[in-house]
């Protein structure tokens, strides 16, 4: 049975205050799943992301930590946070630091204060409630958040995903354009699911530290252009079959 009554779902993992291309996805779903089920990526996303300063794109990022000091093979779901060292008083100073000078940094100052105000053990309870909270603040309201492992699906690559989408109901299947290399998009065609594709193609907007730089977390783009910022999450390009 579908737990919801929409047509057009997202997967992706969660990310941690993930760039505008990822709000654009929340944005044309109607059901977002959080991929928290899947292994976590070391390298990736996850934990960190990038902002500008005067010195170059700096990392912000979230330390982690699991039994025998390793994350290898772990679901994301399961990944914990290390709250021995105080990252969050450095990313807040950070910010600080970057943005000060930016036209609505002030305005969005309480708010980075009370994303970074919580404390849970898990990583991904951490990203995803703020990644929710950054969508509310973009005006991303219609939208359905659910996590895969509330949704007990199993099986690998494309025919977990289906699995996924199916129990949301799912029609309609939107993706990031690297998704291209590895989806079998017969199994989509033979389960009755529309693809798609999007196309990152974003308006480029004022930003500090010269050169332009389109890959950084959404937080860049909030203290710049303000109660714009929603506008420019709208790419040029709309989705492609």
């Amino acid at each position: 049975m579908a737990l919801f009554g929409m047509t057009t779902a997202v997967v992706l993992q969660p990310s941690f205050v993930p760039w505008r291309g990822y709000f654009d996805l929340i944005r044309r779903a109607d059901v977002f799943v959080f991929y928290d089920d899947v292994q976590y990526d070391k390298h990736g996303w996850r934990n960190r992301n990038r902002i500008k300063t005067a010195s170059g794109p700096r990392w912000l990022t979230i330390p982690v930590h699991a039994a025998g000091n390793t994350v290898d093979g772990l679901p994301i779901r399961e990944v914990r946070i290390d709250w021995s060292r105080d990252w969050r008083r450095a990313h807040v100073e950070q910010l600080r630091h970057a943005y000060a000078r930016a036209p609505f940094y002030r305005d969005h100052a309480a708010f980075v204060d009370e994303l970074y105000a919580a404390k849970p053990e898990l990583l991904a309870d951490f990203t995803i409630e703020t990644t929710i909270a950054l969508a509310k603040v973009l005006g991303l309201d219609g939208t359905h958040f659910v996590r895969s492992s509330q949704l007990g699906a199993c099986g690998a690559k494309t025919d977990r995903l289906l699995q996924v989408l199916s129990k949301t109901g799912a029609t309609r299947y939107i993706s990031g354009p690297s998704a291209r290399a590895y989806i079998e998009e017969e199994k989509f065609r033979d389960a009755g699911i529309a693809l798609e594709y999007i196309t990152y193609d974003y308006q480029p907007y004022p930003q500090l530290h010269p050169p332009y730089d389109a890959n950084v977390s959404i937080l860049d783009l909030l203290f710049m252009t303000g109660p714009q910022a929603s506008s420019f999450i709208r790419p040029a390009t709309q989705a492609v079959a």
